[in-house]
């Protein structure tokens, strides 16, 4: 039963292909293991822990690490966004835009002209 409520918090692993994820329900309790890839993808599935779960949720234990604590995310520029767009994603604040530029001037020359498939790194702030 703890476990269809969690479904989407399962479903979200899968799809954020979460390493060395196991699930193990006991004495009414699930407990959720794995590796996330980046902060980013960790704050998603505690997102979602918590939308299902409430903020104090004292039918889950879950223990998430990530692999990769250098970075915040990885992301692949879409048709139509710009660097203020992808910075208000994960930010919340367009202006973050420079950083995510900064940090991506390896394969970036003009913060204006980003092209879909871009493979970007953002950065933790």
């Amino acid at each position: 039963m703890i476990k269809a409520k969690y479904q989407s918090v399962l479903d979200l692993g899968e799809k954020l292909n979460i390493q060395n994820g196991d699930v193990k329900e006991e004495n009414g309790q699930l407990h959720l293991t794995g590796v996330a890839g980046t902060p980013y993808e960790k704050n998603l599935l505690w997102d979602e822990i918590k939308r299902v779960g409430g903020e104090n949720a004292n039918d889950i234990m879950a223990d998430i690490k990530v692999a990769d604590n250098s970075i915040y995310a990885r992301h692949t520029v879409a048709s139509g966004e710009s660097l203020s767009k992808i910075a208000k994603h994960y930010f919340k604040d367009p202006m973050k835009y420079t950083a995510i530029f900064e940090t991506n001037r390896n394969i970036l020359n003009n913060p204006d002209m980003i092209h879909p498939g871009q493979e970007l790194v953002i950065p933790n702030l």
